[in-house]
């Protein structure tokens, strides 16, 4: 089969995934804000989820022609980089994570099912990114 006969879909919209990614996190930091009743699981991971999704999002804004697999693939890897991270405790790091950006960026605690909570959040953005992403035909 010609490869150049498959239909790609067409680049993401940079300005609309920039607004993608700060609605993301607009909503991430609502969630963990404990403004919303939330019960403790939904708080812990949804929030973890939105983080992920947040990752995916911007994966996209930065690699707008690469396909939602690779996209994802990478989101994963660079969330369970972050949270393997978390199990190094050098002083500049510690340094980084005590500070609010640091904190929401890198977190503090390794924490296994952080990592189901990223690819869950990741797999809901690829998958809404599977439904509103149509390859162009020529």
């Amino acid at each position: 089969m010609n490869p150049q006969a498959i239909p790609r879909p067409p680049p993401r919209n940079r300005p609309l995934y920039a607004l993608l990614v700060l609605s993301v996190i607009a909503t991430g930091l609502l969630w963990r804000s404990r403004l919303l009743p939330l019960p403790p699981f939904a708080f812990k991971y949804g929030g973890d989820a939105l983080w992920a999704l947040a990752v995916f999002l911007g994966c996209g804004f930065l690699l707008r022609g690469t396909s939602t697999q690779k996209a994802a693939l990478i989101a994963l890897c660079l969330a369970w980089c972050v949270e393997f991270a978390q199990l190094y405790h050098a002083p500049w790091i510690e340094a980084i994570r005590v500070t609010v950006p640091g904190r929401l960026v890198l977190g503090s605690t390794f924490n296994w099912p952080d990592l189901l909570a990223y690819a869950l959040g990741i797999a809901a953005g690829a998958l809404l990114e599977f439904q509103f992403r149509r390859p162009t035909q020529k």
